[in-house]
Formats: structure tokens, C-alpha cells, sequence
């Protein structure tokens, strides 16, 4: 018997790849967003419910039927920089969806984290900690999963350099020796993938980190050979990185914010890799950037 999962932020980078493969397994996915735009979006047989998931009365009635609730919903930056947009984000609905699910008689929940959550001055980490508080201390059959900066098709890292560097010969970058694990957007997947199906997946967290570490100079640097892109990297001192994000703050779309420039004092990286716990064996994404940012 097929089982319904539903999937909050299942219109994103991570959810349309995680809905695609659970479609594939022949899983029955629900898949929710508040803008009816985004349902071309959706890969085929994905079923799509329009509405706000902020709305704890559309929560309880999307989660009523439900076998499993993946919750991927998230956001890099707020507006402002109190933590208020982050707050609401990450923690707040979390609390309305746990809700939500108790009122149901729904159990199975994966949670969608960040490695440290928690750790450091960041708004963005210090809500990912408050919420994956909350979820522990729920009382539900829940999984936190944790990863590294993630790298695909279409990803807010390869990708968005790739925007930055195509008219920039040189690009100055504060903390250029922060240190990631860029892990492959399919792991990430397959991880969601298993914890569905694993119940000695109940009550655990896992880091999900790529095989290599690479820092931010690293990451720019490969992205530009992969277009064939002759560029300077410029690191930049610790003060004139601030500068950097303070102005960052106030331009279109936040390139780098001063919470950005908080998360990055604490490198992404993880000795406790969760990937082969799964029984998923990391993918190095270097050799895959070119695949990432074709198209561009």
C-alpha cells in the first residue's frame, strides 16, 4: 500500500528533486505552496495544494491523512536582521505543523536542519537549533537531518557564483578559507528517501556532508573553470569581509548579509558523516560543477 507523504517546501530545490524520486518509488506525494505559480514547478504525479502552510487551519487539514510530513521549508535571509523572519520560518512553523500533525494522530516527521544548527551568533543557526529543540522534545516519530551547503542543478552556491562571476574579472570574498562540505543534492535525497522507510531512523539526527572540504575561495574557484572563466579571487581581511556584508545588507536580493557573514565564523564541515550510516556513499561534487552550473 502506498503511502501519502506530505511535503512542506516541496516547490524548492531540494523538495522537487526529494518529490520526483518518492513519485518514482510509487509513493503518493502532496506537495503545498501558497503561490499557484509555482505548480509548474512540480514534477508530474505530483499532487498540488494551494495555500499558505503558515495557516494553522490549512496545516491541520494538509497533514490529516498523512503517513509521513517532510518539512524542507526555509529561507538563506530576512528581511531585516533581528531574527523575527527566521523565527517565524523555522520555528514557528514548526511548532504550528507539530501541531498540526498531534491534532491528526500523524507521528512520522522529517525535519529539515542546517550542520550546527544552533552553534554561533547567527540568526539563521540559532533558529535552526530552537526548532530542532522543539521537534526533540515533541513527542513525535521524528528524524533531524542536517546538511552541509547542498550542490545540484539549480543550487543557491554553484550557481549563484556562477551569476556573480559572469561579468566580475575579480570578485573579493570575506572568510575566502571558510571551510564547507558540499554535499551532492541526490545524497540528500536518498537520505530523506531512507529515512522514510527506516523506523531505527526514529529519534536520530544525521550530518549529511559531501567527502571533501573545500573553502570559499575553493568553491569560487571551481565554479569559474567550470565555464571556462578566467577569474581573480580576492580574499579580503576580517574587517573589510564586515564591510563587506554591512553593505551586502542593502543591495537587491542580500548577495552576502551581516548574518551570512555570522554563519560563515563557523566552518560547515562534520566528522560524523550520516550519508553511510544511510548506507549512501557521499558524491564528490567537484567533478559534477560543470553539470551544476551548465545553462547559466
Amino acid at each position: 500500500m502506498h503511502r501519502r507523504i506530505v511535503i512542506l517546501g516541496g516547490s524548492g530545490f531540494v523538495g522537487r528533486a526529494l518529490s520526483a524520486r518518492l513519485t518514482e518509488r510509487g509513493e503518493q506525494v502532496v506537495v503545498a505552496s501558497r503561490d499557484p505559480a509555482t505548480r509548474a514547478r512540480i514534477p508530474p504525479g505530483v499532487e498540488f495544494i494551494a495555500g499558505d502552510v503558515h495557516d494553522p487551519a490549512f496545516l491541520r487539514e494538509l497533514v490529516r491523512d498523512a503517513d509521513v510530513v517532510v518539512n524542507l521549508v526555509g529561507i538563506l535571509n530576512e528581511q531585516g536582521d533581528d531574527g523575527a523572519g527566521f523565527h517565524r520560518v523555522y520555528v514557528t512553523l514548526a511548532d504550528t505543523l507539530m501541531d498540526a500533525m498531534r491534532a491528526n494522530g500523524v507521528r512520522r516527521l522529517l525535519q529539515m536542519s542546517a550542520l550546527h544548527a544552533g552553534d554561533g551568533p547567527s540568526h539563521y543557526l540559532q533558529a535552526r537549533g530552537e526548532a530542532e529543540r522543539r521537534v526533540r522534545a515533541s513527542g513525535l516519530d521524528w528524524t533531524l537531518l542536517r546538511p552541509s551547503v547542498i550542490a545540484g542543478p539549480g543550487d543557491g552556491l554553484f550557481c549563484r557564483f556562477a551569476q556573480l562571476l559572469r561579468f566580475a574579472p575579480a570578485l573579493p570574498i570575506g572568510r575566502a578559507d571558510a571551510q564547507f562540505q558540499p554535499v551532492w543534492v541526490g545524497d540528500v535525497v536518498e537520505a530523506f528517501v531512507h529515512a522514510t522507510e527506516d523506523p531505527s531512523t526514529i529519534g536520530q539526527a544525521f550530518d549529511l556532508v559531501g567527502p571533501v572540504r573545500m573553502t570559499l575561495a575553493d568553491i569560487v574557484k571551481a565554479t569559474a573553470e567550470a565555464r571556462g572563466w578566467h577569474r581573480l579571487v580576492i580574499p579580503l581581511p576580517g574587517p573589510l569581509g564586515r564591510l563587506q556584508a554591512e553593505v551586502g545588507e542593502f543591495l537587491p536580493g542580500k548577495p552576502i548579509s551581516r548574518d551570512n557573514w555570522r554563519s560563515l565564523q563557523r566552518d560547515s564541515v562534520s566528522d560524523d558523516n550520516g550519508l553511510p550510516k544511510l548506507g549512501i556513499a557521499p558524491t564528490d561534487v567537484r567533478p559534477r560543477v560543470r553539470e551544476i552550473v551548465a545553462g547559466l
